[in-house]
């Protein structure tokens, strides 16, 4: 008796499925990481909020965006702050650094801000500014630079 390929390919994902589960007692659901998944199986896990740190002195600031730019969830934006990091971080004033800060760190998804700055998805009202435009103009690439990966650390030693 010949199976048709619709019906092997779900015994054959519904074996690997549960063969994948882990052994608990009740279902297992799959966790998102958004609150408007729309399944209603999905675990939303809430991420803290945003909060702005006050009492960081603008060098450490710029150190501590420098590095969050660098280590992001996606390489497309690992890449892409990185080197408008390295670019434009030194110069940014408290107010641009307090822009910046919530630009990276709010959303929870680093897709949106990606779509935000390559001008995919409109950019919310709240992430609108000085930084967000300059994001946006330098995500165009006007020179053609090669961004193939994240800049080397040596910059950041400046006793050389």
């Amino acid at each position: 008796m010949m199976l048709s390929s619709t019906l092997a390919r779900r015994v054959v994902s519904g074996f690997c499925r549960t063969s994948l589960r882990p052994a608990v007692a009740g279902p297992v659901v799959a966790r998102g990481y958004r609150g408007d998944a729309q399944e209603p199986n999905l675990i939303e896990i809430p991420l803290p909020p945003w909060q702005e740190r006050r009492d960081e002195s603008p060098e450490i600031k710029k150190k501590r965006l420098l590095y969050e730019s660098r280590k992001r969830g996606m390489l497309e934006n690992c890449i892409l702050l990185s080197i408008f990091a390295k670019q434009y971080l030194e110069d940014m004033n408290e107010a641009q650094l307090r822009q910046y800060d919530r630009l990276i760190n709010e959303p929870s998804n680093d897709w949106d801000i990606y779509y935000w700055a390559t001008e995919a998805k409109p950019t919310p009202e709240v992430y609108q500014g000085e930084v967000m435009d300059l994001l946006k103009e330098f995500t165009k690439n006007k020179q053609m630079e090669q961004r193939l990966d994240a800049p080397n650390l040596e910059y950041l030693d400046k006793s050389q």
